[in-house]
């Protein structure tokens, strides 16, 4: 049983160790705005806050009410930012 437990934990410090040893393989991506490099996260929330106000706007325009605003719009802007992110960049 003592055996079995070491070799668990062999195979999973060993899994987090190339894990690790593959994250910094590919460089981040980034873009070129007015020769100054922006990371890719910073422009999916920029669209993603745009995003979220053209939301707003539909949203007022069809007269939807919502119960908590204060966790609507900052939940639809994380939405928002980490779908752009999963369709563009992954």
């Amino acid at each position: 049983m003592i055996i079995a437990n070491r070799s668990r934990r062999l195979a999973a410090s060993s899994l987090v160790v190339a894990a690790l040893c593959c994250a910094g393989c590919s460089r981040a991506p980034s873009f070129d705005i007015l020769g100054s490099f922006f990371p890719a996260w910073l422009v999916c929330l920029v669209a993603g806050l745009l995003l979220t106000v053209a939301a707003r706007c539909l949203l007022l325009r069809a007269r939807v009410e919502l119960a908590f605003p204060v966790l609507t719009y900052p939940s639809l802007t994380a939405v928002f930012t980490f779908a752009l992110w999963l369709g563009l960049f992954r």
